[in-house]
């Protein structure tokens, strides 16, 4: 349920009558289906599939089942309930498992979570496909036991051979995710952008860059992730439960350490961005929890599409309700946009004549809405790169130097707000901000008189105000100061500019 899991029990009757098989238990599908599975997986493993009435129960009967995943649970239960299976010992137990007709266990979506769950609810081993066992052993205190096929599972039960327990090394795992394949070191110029996403990074907050296209808008958010704080191994669990659900985990993956970067295409819909769809599955930007959500060419987004993403960025997750469930997922992700300043891209641009009309341009921006502007705490613009940046045999900053900077931002936040369940200087709440980012009284009259000229709102004052805190944090200063207000301002791009002809 969401990235949860919860116990099935699986009840198997054999009784007299007309020989058939029914599963009853608000089965879909897939899982009705599984009674063609099980009885070739039963009598190509060389046991005796009975010729009787056969009544199998997922219990609870009033939570939906979806999936193969109870292949293996129902072909144990009839082969219990014959007898060709030890039962002694089968509920210390938790089996989870696709059967291929020849007996062979198919690897499942979302183990993790069942992992979880099982550890949870005192079941001390849990039996599970071979592909699946990496992912399972990150959770402790849980015995998995891979298993290749269902014959090697009766084997096990009934003590002809024990199958062995399988372990990972989670400090291994994590010292083998330090290397990025990018690093900030990779981009000529742009050390005011650098300086902002930095900032962002420092404070969690939002943010979107506005330039021409070549200026390296999409370099810079590709290497936003390197330099985003290291994940905590509670991080690293509840990102590869979203994506073990969603069935985006990578190949032989046992636990994702690294913060996710995702970007979908602008022709994404609402459900693939936030989730949803007729079996709910997690979208987009809960993918993107913990890491990066990059929107590139933002105003080619459906409007309504990113009208969607306002509830999510406010709250930190998505909640999907259908006729018989309500589901929520997690979505505590940075929003990281990119867009032209005009159709053609040029409007502004010193080097090359915009083609575009005065309302053109007003029409492009206009695409985005007020309130998902507000939503968004910086406004960086991104200048075209100079020849002599290109050439130039200057080595700039890497990744590992400034994530070891935003590391020890982050520490200060962290130590500040303990206790008052926020992580981040862009997680204040309203009645917070008033306690935790007072100025001194020049930043106080430079930011009215901003507050007048600009015509900002309050959302964008609440804005400035975080991205403040966070600059001030940058310097280890305990009082907001003039110089971090004027910063703050200027990634305010679309509220000190006329943008719009």
């Amino acid at each position: 349920m969401g990235i949860d899991g919860y116990i099935v029990e699986v009840e198997t009757d054999i009784g007299n009558g007309i020989p058939g098989f029914e599963i009853v238990g608000l089965a879909d599908v897939a899982v009705k289906e599984s009674k063609e599975r099980v009885k070739a997986a039963i009598r190509n493993s060389s046991f005796d599939f009975p010729v009787r009435r056969i009544t199998v129960n997922l219990a609870p009967a009033s939570k939906k089942k979806e999936g193969s995943s109870f292949d293996l649970p129902i072909a144990l239960g009839i082969l219990s309930a014959t007898g060709q299976v030890d039962t002694r010992e089968i509920e210390k137990y938790l089996f989870i498992g696709e059967l291929s007709l020849d007996g062979k266990l198919k690897p499942v979506n979302g183990i993790l979570p069942v992992a979880v769950c099982a550890m949870q609810q005192g079941v001390e081993n849990l039996i599970l496909p071979c592909d699946n066992a990496g992912e399972a052993a990150v959770v402790k205190g849980l015995n998995v036991l891979p298993a290749r096929d269902l014959e090697e599972v009766v084997a096990h039960l009934n003590g002809w051979k024990r199958i062995e327990r399988y372990t990972v090394d989670v400090d291994k795992l994590f010292e083998n995710s330090i290397n990025h394949d990018v690093d900030f070191s990779d981009v000529k110029g742009q050390e005011s952008v650098k300086r902002a996403l930095e900032v962002a990074a420092s404070g969690g907050h939002n943010c979107l860059m506005i330039g021409s296209p070549g200026s390296g808008k999409t370099m810079l958010a590709r290497r936003l992730a390197t330099i985003l704080p290291s994940l905590t191994f509670e991080e690293a669990l509840e990102i590869t439960k979203i994506h073990s659900i969603a069935g985006t985990l990578p190949p032989n993956t046992s636990l994702i350490t690294t913060r996710p970067f995702r970007s979908p295409h602008h022709t994404i819909s609402e459900a693939g961005l936030i989730g949803g769809g007729r079996y709910p599955k997690p979208g987009e930007i809960s993918l993107a929890h913990y890491g990066v959500l990059f929107l590139d060419e933002l105003p080619e987004f459906g409007k309504q599409t990113l009208e969607v993403l306002r509830q999510p960025l406010e709250d930190g997750m998505v909640t999907i309700t259908r006729f018989n469930t309500t589901l929520t997922y997690p979505a505590k992700a940075m929003l990281i946009c990119a867009a032209n300043p005009c159709k053609c891209g040029y409007y502004l641009d010193p080097s090359r004549q915009c083609t575009c009309t005065p309302r053109q341009i007003q029409q492009y921006l206009g695409r985005l809405s007020g309130p998902l502007l507000d939503r968004i705490d910086m406004h960086i613009e991104v200048a075209s790169v100079k020849f002599g940046e290109l050439e130039s045999n200057i080595a700039s900053e890497s990744s590992p130097v400034i994530r070891e900077r935003v590391n020890r931002t982050r520490k200060i936040q962290l130590e500040r707000y303990k206790g008052l369940g926020i992580y981040s200087n862009s997680q204040l709440q309203p009645s917070m901000i008033k306690k935790f980012c007072k100025l001194d009284k020049s930043g106080r009259e430079l930011l009215e008189d901003a507050f007048e000229k600009l015509g900002l709102s309050a959302r964008a004052h609440s804005r400035i105000l975080k991205v403040s805190r966070t600059i001030a944090d940058m310097e280890e200063s305990e009082d907001i100061k003039a110089h971090h207000v004027a910063e703050a301002i200027h990634y305010r791009s679309l509220d000190r500019k006329l943008w719009f002809g």
